[in-house]
């Protein structure tokens, strides 16, 4: 979901925290995060009208519906605005990158109280600059990771296969084959008549690296394939990886309020904003795991093409002739001509490729986001107290694609010859267009809601107002992201490596819900919520909550609540296509009597001896919608203490404890693999497709290519932890000193699965599913002090996130039995905890200019190494945050008359 920004309460991933802006929902971003979780984009409301930030993290859908297990963000924007206000900022890191600009201007006039009135408008823009691996010191910037012990993977020095670095060369190499098996551009069959070689051996290699194998190396079974001559080699992580995209975002805002009469007001709100995220990536490469599809795989044993286009039949090659791509069926000597990109051609051989071409991929994210919203609040009949709110949000995304092969013109163009493989410098761009057309995808999601509200105060009771409120809401939401890359039309009519997921869905929702505070004297306060949600799709729920607060003393408040929840099928959960992930299947996991198969030197023990096909392993996990799944349900409890010893100091403890039933998930791959490995039936539920045959061990059963399998309701998720706050004010005269210090513990997030076994995650790099990999803290914590004197103000922050052990149960290794460390020498069994220290300091010129200059990250502190986590290279994106870029200074100016 490039370009976007969620927030995630508890652990419990996006899907569980509401998102409301002006207490109003508000569209999903139209992606989908990793193809399951729909979630609110945060960039939605610029930020220079918000007034507040309103964080309530405990389970509120007893007040606010699907979604908020683990607690709501709600946004809210500025009621009034006199006056002219604006900002001028700009950033970049110590190291010269990262640069950043932001433009602010509010204008507004008519004041509430005395003209009954108030109109404004803002207008902003931002831009982010592009940040490169390349950018950035050793050894984030390189493949190469022998400064810590671990491999070269620039070089692969023919260790583990040189293939896997050999197949991955911005240069094509070729390998001669009998003429057996071949149609279309595709080879099933055949014989090998010698190792690849350099298509064009005279040419330099392109990224400027090569390597030669020794006789040793080239004797290693895994590289029977590899060449006698120049390897052309890539550091990828130099030459191609992003750290985080090129950012412009823009967009205007205007709010009219309104008295009407003399105990209401009204509103009418409208907001624009355009975000767009654009980066280059790695060429489109010949060889590896190709797209799902829609169909596909069940197409991966028809129609002939790449197994590397889609996993399942042959080879792609370069034929004998060439002729013109209308001809039908296979070119020979009688309509066409000898290949000039194949230089076995005379021989009467074919030519199998493999490589990478030149011209990068590259993605643009833009992103129109459109809302309005109105209402009116009030009193009537002096006690009866009202509000009526309408919103209306459209977001519409536009994703551009280019420099992607489009796998049937790549067949077209090694058909008729009219792609130059031998020198890929010289192709016009007329040939690169239909090799790489220009895709363009248009997603868009939409809500549209009413809710309304009643109070009334019915008894005084002796702690106070006896207040009882009602309302009700209707509201329509729906996601329109069609495939971007579908192949209804058969396995060749789509693009290479493009993902085929999408998901299109709508449903109306309609509630009903109501609130009582009872605060029976000044030391008891009792509290009870409501609610009712039916959906269009068949589903309902109520969600219960109850509140207690006890003062027994002035300085001391103790507060618990206890509620019921629930979260509602994504669309992405209940209507999507399939949608598939790869996960790394080493041969240690493979059973002996299944490689046997593969030849007596092929065994866990010595993968060297295994073939190249089984050490470069991965199995995609196709996950298929269920349009049957139920809401998932949430039990939360939280309690807490609040003490003020004396005036201006302030501690508090807050313990919540959330259990997540009937959570949404993916079986277990595990029965179908031994299934598949034991030559048994494949349980139900499971479909197991085989990739293609290896062609140097035509009779061994194949590996697997993808495993199928259905969304089901089916764990249970607990989460439970504590926050901890502590506030120091005084006024020391000539200066006031300000201290805040927050800090959450978690002391658990684990699932346990329908059969009773359990995964728990706290202090490793688990739950996969729910951080993508990037752990679970059991410590966060932040400190602020700030000092002003007269017109200055000076701020510093310290920011702590805990290490973790190399681990995830889900991941099939013990609780912190370091089963995920790498053995490098340089990196132990744990990653280190993260300090980092960030300093602000602004003046205030008269009342109407303050000009500011904040240092983050202040010592340049870099990232502790994770060679491990995959949301970013050698580090963790969670704990390390913009701390991967070092120190960074941004200074701006602020003026208000």
């Amino acid at each position: 979901a490039g370009g976007a920004s969620a927030v995630s309460l508890r652990g419990l991933s996006t899907n569980s925290t509401l998102v409301l802006f002006d207490g109003l929902r508000a569209a999903y971003y139209p992606l989908a995060d990793d193809g399951q979780r729909n979630f609110v984009d945060l960039n939605t409301i610029p930020d220079d009208i918000v007034e507040r930030i309103e964080v309530l993290r405990d389970g509120a859908s007893s007040s606010y519906g699907a979604d908020a297990i683990a607690g709501v963000v709600n946004v809210i924007t500025k009621r009034e605005f006199k006056g002219v206000a604006g900002r001028v900022e700009g950033g970049v890191s110590g190291g010269g990158y990262a640069g950043n600009q932001r433009f602010t201007l509010t204008v507004g006039t008519g004041d509430l109280a005395k003209q009954g009135f108030n109109v404004y408008l803002s207008g902003f823009y931002y831009h982010s600059q592009e940040v490169r691996n390349s950018d950035l010191p050793a050894p984030y910037n390189t493949s190469d990771q022998t400064s810590f012990g671990g491999p070269n993977n620039i070089t692969n020095g023919g260790v583990n296969g040189t293939l896997n670095g050999f197949g991955i060369a911005t240069d094509f190499y070729v390998r001669p084959y009998t003429n057996v098996g071949f149609t279309n551009g595709v080879q099933n069959g055949g014989a090998a008549l010698g190792r690849y070689q350099k298509l064009n051996p005279t040419s330099a290699c392109l990224s400027g690296r090569s390597i030669t194998q020794n006789a040793t190396q080239l004797a290693i079974a895994a590289n029977a394939s590899v060449p006698t001559g120049t390897i052309c080699q890539e550091d990828n992580v130099y030459q191609y990886r992003i750290v985080s995209p090129q950012l412009e975002r823009i967009g205007g805002s205007g709010r009219f309020t309104a008295t009407v009469g003399e105990n209401s007001e009204a509103y009418a709100e409208i907001n624009f904003q355009q975000n767009t995220s654009s980066y280059s990536g790695s060429p489109a490469t010949i060889r590896g795991n190709g797209p799902t599809g829609i169909l596909s795989p069940r197409f991966s044993t028809s129609t002939a093409f790449n197994s590397t286009l889609a996993p399942g039949s042959g080879i792609l090659a370069l034929p004998i002739y060439i002729c013109p791509r209308v001809t039908v069926g296979d070119c020979t000597a009688t309509n066409g001509t000898l290949n000039p990109n194949n230089p076995f051609a005379a021989q009467g051989q074919i030519a199998r490729i493999l490589g990478r071409f030149p011209q990068k991929v590259f993605t643009s994210n833009r992103n129109r986001v459109y809302r309005a919203a109105l209402g009116i609040k009030g009193t009537v009949f002096d006690d009866l107290d009202y509000s009526v709110d309408a919103t209306a949000m459209h977001s519409d995304l536009e994703i551009t694609r280019k420099g992607y092969v489009f796998i049937q013109h790549l067949l077209d163009v090694i058909k008729d010859g009219s792609y130059n493989f031998v020198n890929p410098t010289q192709n016009t761009a007329a040939t690169l267009n239909y090799l790489t057309p220009t895709s363009v995808q248009n997603d868009a999601s939409d809500l549209y809601q009413v809710q309304a509200t009643l109070g009334k105060t019915i008894a005084t009771l002796p702690g106070g107002p006896l207040a009882v409120a009602v309302g009700g809401s209707v509201y329509y939401e729906g996601v329109n992201s069609p495939s971007g890359n579908p192949d209804y039309n058969g396995p060749t009519q789509r693009y290479f490596l493009l993902n085929a997921f999408g998901t299109v869905g709508h449903r109306t929702v309609a509630s009903a819900f109501g609130e009582i505070k009872a605060p029976i004297f000044d030391q008891l306060e009792l509290g009870a919520a409501g609610r009712y949600d039916h959906y269009s799709s068949g589903q309902s729920n109520f969600s219960p909550k109850g509140t207690i607060i006890v003062r027994p003393f002035k300085q001391l408040t103790v507060r618990g609540t206890y509620s019921r929840g629930f979260r509602i099928p994504a669309f992405a959960e209940a209507n999507a296509l399939p949608t598939t992930g790869y996960v790394t299947q080493g041969i240690s996991t493979i059973p002996a009597a299944f490689l046997r198969q593969y030849g007596a030197g092929c065994t866990t023990a010595t993968p060297t001896g295994c073939p190249a096909y089984l050490t470069t392993y991965s199995i995609g996990e196709t996950t298929l919608a269920s349009p049957n799944l139920a809401p998932e349900k949430s039990r939360s409890f939280t309690g807490g203490i609040k003490f003020d010893p004396i005036r201006n100091v302030s501690f508090t403890v807050d313990y919540y404890n959330i259990t997540k039933t009937g959570a949404i998930t993916t079986p277990s791959i595990a029965p179908a693999l031994a299934a598949y490995y034991a030559g048994t039936a494949i349980p139900a539920g499971y479909n197991v497709i085989a990739d293609a045959v290896d062609v140097n061990n035509p009779t061994a059963r194949p590996k697997i290519a993808f495993i199928e399998s259905q969304l089901i309701n089916a764990n249970t998720i607990k989460s439970n932890g504590v926050d901890f706050g502590a506030n120091v004010y005084h006024d020391f005269g000539k200066f006031k000193f300000t201290s805040s210090a927050e800090a959450s513990l978690i002391l658990e997030l684990s699932t346990t699965f329908p059969d009773g076994t359990k995964e728990t995650y706290v202090d490793t790099l688990g739950n996969f599913n729910l951080t993508a990999g990037s752990g679970t803290f059991r410590w966060k914590a932040n400190w602020s002090n700030t000092v002003e004197s007269g017109p200055v103000a000076l701020t510093a922050t310290v920011n702590y996130t805990a290490g973790y052990d190399y681990s995830a149960q889900d991941q099939n290794t013990g609780y912190r039995d370091h089963g995920l460390a790498p053995g490098y020498s340089g990196t132990g069994n744990r990653v280190k905890s993260y300090i980092t220290t960030d300093l602000n300091a602004s003046f205030d010129v008269k009342e109407q200019f303050t000009f500011y200059v904040n240092v983050i990250n202040l010592f340049g502190r870099l990232p502790p190494l994770d060679a491990v986590t995959y949301g970013a290279y050698l580090y963790n994106p969670v704990q390390g945050g913009n701390g991967i870029l070092g120190r960074q200074f941004r200074a701006g100016a602020k003026f208000k008359f």
